[in-house]
This record gives structure tokens, C-alpha cells and sequence, in this order.
């Protein structure tokens, strides 16, 4: 039996690290780390946005090089051969992670769902070759597994951020990898979907493939996980042989419940009466088209000032895709009609978007990733991607308060491709409030941030809405649900299921 599981490990990579020191632009993000990933491992990876997990990640998987100078080593074995560098197993292994996925919005790599899975059996980044029909019958088991056959033929940019989440699991399986890395697998994935994943690890467990997962979450946590190890301020604090319970405890959410409807609403009665309840964006009989795919269905609604919208609905019912519309990236198919409030023939939206503090994962994705985080910040007081010009001193000193209201003041030098998920997407909610919105549009808002930056930003967006700010959120988690929703709407298919005031039991 000891044989047989030397002989099952042997197909499966070993990788070890000691004394891993990892620095970018001049600053130390890995310090020291001595960590050892064995077959038949299954590691849960913790720590705060900013700890080093994806640069980890990435490090194991031969992306990026240790600093050297430092007696360090980084070894991996497979298959009765050992490596002193990645290059002889690079191919062997699968990353999967929010930056991977975005470069496909970033490079417009728009190519269909069947083809993207292919890479992973050809083990390429960009399609190269022609599907055969065998490649066609692999993907099509593969994405059955998942649940989601019916996206073979639909272009990646068309799904939504949860949908392709499980696309690109689907291109790491097809990898048929010999370590697998995931990082925050389950960020922006609805309930289904969240299972489907989770299945999916169980099912791996049936075999010695080493993985590793970073999460934040107690609800991410799978029941396989066999090991964890916590990583603050770039170093291994902890390592833990897991039990399901120990996992658990380890990772007890400091979210907040989600609060009961009497809360609810006894904290609307707080948000000021607005003297002007006007309708400030006005949508009739909307269709909407993505890349050739109607993703919006007739869809009517109003949203006043002062009103606090929650959207919602399964992952692939257009609530990204709405917000898009809302903000104007996204245009109104004949037929309908969408109204902004001061936007007439002739006066360029963008007057109309400097009002708007935006969060999408899509803006995250786009942005140049050598510019400064304080031009990041400031270029949201022209609602541009990035600066059409150098900043001048008053915008550099209105992008630097409003990354002091973020608790993000220390980023403002380092560039955009220095920052983990989580601290980009506070450098986004400082963007977002470098000048006083009069809407927020707010799509998965919270998606990769740990409790601490959490419960902060929260905070800032209900202080907010206390404001009387206008506001319109997408949320998978009943968690995020704002106390001070006003009217809900949820989705389906791109169809409204319903469109009014918040239900008492929503």
C-alpha cells in the first residue's frame, strides 16, 4: 500500500520552498518564507489584502522569481526528477486567479467558451489550433461537470464575472494539472455556482493532486482542505494539519449578519428627506446587446434621488450588465429608452459619469498598471481610464485624501501593478469618493477584501447613503445587503422578476 501511494505521489509535484524573499518596485512582499506543498496536500491559504498570497501564488507557479541575494531555494520534484527551477514543471502547473481572468478583459481576448477551455488542454494562453471533435467531447464533459454546457458556443466578454470564474476552472481542469493553484476560486460566484466549485474540490480529493486555495472566507472553505497556513506581512505566521471543525474556527467570518428586516427598517427612517425625489436615470422597455448576445429583456425602471436600489439574481442575469447600461458603457437597443437626469442631445455623458462613484470588476480589470495609485484615484475626478494629462497639484491632493478616507494613505506612490486584489479594490472605493458622488453605482463591491477593509468600506457607503447619496448595488451575499435599501429588483435571465420597494422578507 506504501508503494502504491509513493507510486500515485510520483505523478504529482512536490515543491518546497526555504528562505523565499520576493520584492517588486523596490518593495518587500515575501520575506523568508520556508513553506512545503506535498501530494495529497490540499492547503487553505489566509491572510489580509495586502499579506502576499497572490504573489505567493504566483511565485509557485514559476510567474514570478524570488530576489536574489538570499540563501534561498525553491524545489520542486516530479516524476523522480528534482528541479531547482520551474522551467522543467512550469507546464505541469494550473493558476487560476482574478488577475488571470482579467487579462482577457484587459487584451479583449473575446474567444469563445469552448475555445478558452481548449487552451487549457493545449496548454496555451490564446487559441492556436482547431478544436477536434475529441477536444470537443473532453470540454463538453468537462463543462457539464460544472453545469454549464450551455455556454460552450457563447463569447467569453458576454458572460458574467462568476460565469467565467467557472470557465476558467473548467480550462484549469482540461490542464490536467499536477499542482493546482486558486486564488479566491469563489469571489463572485452566486449560491449554484459556489456549490459546483465545491463539489468540484471534493471530487479532486479523490486523488493525490496537491492544491492551494487563498480565501477569506469561512463560507470558501472546503471539508477536503487538509492543511492551512496564514501569511501577514509577506511572512508564514501559522501552519495547521486541518480538521473540518478546525477549519471552521479558523476561518469564523468577522462579517456582519445580515440585519433583520425591523433594523432595516428603522435604519431607513434615518436617511434625510430629500427635498427633490426627481427621477435622476430613467429606463423604458430596455434591451441591451453584448457582443451579439442579448443580455437585458425589457427592463423598466426609475431610480429617484435619494433611493437606495439592491439588484440581484444568479450569476448570468445581467446585473452586471445593468450597471454597465446605467453608467454608459454599454448602449440602449431601438426601441427603448434610458434618461439621465441633465444629459441632453449634445452634452457629453461623461459630465453626467463625473457625477458617478463607479466599482466594477471590469474597471478594475482595464486600468494601466504602471500608472501611480494617486493618478488612479485621480482620474476619477475626470471619469477617464487613467489621465489624459499629468495631475496637477490640487488633484494629486484631493486623490490623497480620499486614499487617507480609505485607510489606503501608504499606497499612493506604488504603482497599480504592485497592489493585491483587495488593495486595488480599496484604491478603487478612493476613485470612487475623490469627489462627493451624487450616485454610486456599485457592482460586487466587496468581492476580495479581507473583514478588516470590509467592515471599513461598508461603513464609507453607508455613511453615504445616510448622505442621501444615490445608490445602485449588485450583491450575490446577503451579507453586503445595505440596511438602507430602499427598492429592490431582481433578476433573471436579463428579465426583471421583480421591481419595487424592498420586500419585507428580502
Amino acid at each position: 500500500m506504501l508503494q502504491n501511494r509513493a507510486a500515485a505521489g510520483a505523478r504529482f509535484i512536490d515543491v518546497e520552498l526555504r528562505r523565499v524573499y520576493l520584492s517588486l518596485d523596490a518593495r518587500a512582499v515575501l520575506r523568508g518564507v520556508d513553506w512545503r506543498i506535498r501530494p495529497g496536500q490540499r492547503w487553505l491559504l489566509s491572510g489580509p489584502n495586502g499579506a502576499g498570497k497572490t504573489q505567493l501564488l504566483k511565485l509557485l507557479a514559476g510567474d514570478v522569481w524570488p530576489t536574489p541575494g538570499h540563501a534561498s531555494t525553491r524545489r520542486y520534484r516530479y516524476r523522480g526528477e528534482s528541479f531547482d527551477e520551474p522551467y522543467g514543471v512550469k507546464e505541469e502547473i494550473a493558476y487560476l486567479g482574478a488577475e488571470r481572468q482579467d487579462r482577457y478583459e484587459h487584451y479583449d481576448w473575446n474567444y469563445r467558451v469552448e475555445h478558452i477551455v481548449a487552451t487549457g488542454l493545449h496548454r496555451t494562453d490564446i487559441p492556436l489550433a482547431p478544436v477536434s471533435e475529441l477536444d470537443r467531447a473532453r470540454i463538453a464533459r468537462l463543462l457539464a461537470q460544472l453545469h454549464i454546457a450551455a455556454l460552450a458556443r457563447r463569447r467569453f466578454l458576454t458572460l458574467s464575472y462568476g460565469e467565467r470564474r467557472l470557465v476558467l476552472l473548467a480550462r484549469a481542469l482540461a490542464w490536467r494539472p499536477k499542482l493546482l493553484l486558486l486564488d479566491e476560486l469563489f469571489s463572485g460566484l452566486d449560491g449554484p455556482n459556489r456549490e459546483r466549485a465545491a463539489y468540484c474540490l471534493q471530487r479532486l480529493a479523490t486523488s493525490a493532486l496537491p492544491w492551494v486555495l487563498s480565501t477569506h472566507l469561512a463560507a470558501d472553505v472546503p471539508a477536503v482542505a487538509t492543511h492551512w497556513c496564514q501569511l501577514e506581512a509577506g511572512r508564514i505566521t501559522a501552519r495547521l494539519r486541518l480538521t473540518r471543525a478546525a477549519a471552521i474556527a479558523l476561518h469564523a467570518a468577522v462579517l456582519p449578519a445580515r440585519a433583520s428586516a425591523p433594523a432595516r427598517a428603522a435604519a431607513r427612517k434615518d436617511r434625510p428627506a430629500s427635498a427633490d425625489r426627481g427621477v435622476l436615470i430613467g429606463l423604458r422597455r430596455v434591451n441591451v446587446w453584448r457582443e451579439g448576445t442579448l443580455v437585458l429583456r425589457d427592463v423598466s425602471l426609475e431610480i429617484c434621488r435619494g433611493n437606495c436600489w439592491l439588484v440581484h439574481g444568479a450569476n448570468g442575469s445581467g446585473k452586471s450588465s445593468l450597471i454597465q447600461t446605467l453608467y454608459g458603457d454599454l448602449g440602449v437597443a431601438r426601441g427603448g429608452s434610458l434618461v439621465r437626469a441633465g444629459i441632453e442631445p449634445g452634452v457629453p455623458l461623461q459630465l453626467f459619469q463625473r457625477r458617478i462613484g463607479l466599482i466594477a470588476p471590469e474597471l478594475q480589470a482595464i486600468y494601466p498598471r504602471d500608472l501611480r495609485v494617486e493618478e488612479l484615484v485621480a482620474s476619477g475626478l475626470s471619469a477617464s481610464i487613467g489621465l489624459n494629462s499629468p495631475a496637477h497639484a490640487g488633484a494629486l491632493r484631493l486623490a490623497r485624501r480620499a486614499l487617507r478616507r480609505v485607510g489606503a494613505a501608504s499606497l499612493a506612490a506604488r504603482r497599480v501593478r504592485s497592489l493585491s486584489y483587495g488593495q486595488l479594490r480599496r484604491v478603487l472605493f478612493a476613485r470612487a469618493f475623490v469627489r462627493t458622488p451624487d450616485i454610486l453605482l456599485l457592482d460586487e463591491p466587496y468581492a476580495g477584501l479581507d473583514a478588516r477593509t470590509y467592515a471599513g468600506l461598508r461603513r464609507l457607503v453607508e455613511q453615504a447613503m445616510r448622505r442621501g447619496v444615490t445608490t445602485v448595488m449588485t450583491t450575490h451575499r446577503v451579507h453586503d445587503w445595505p440596511m438602507l435599501a430602499t427598492h429592490e429588483l431582481e433578476l433573471r435571465g436579463g428579465r426583471m422578476l421583480y421591481c419595487g420597494p424592498i420586500r419585507k422578507n428580502s
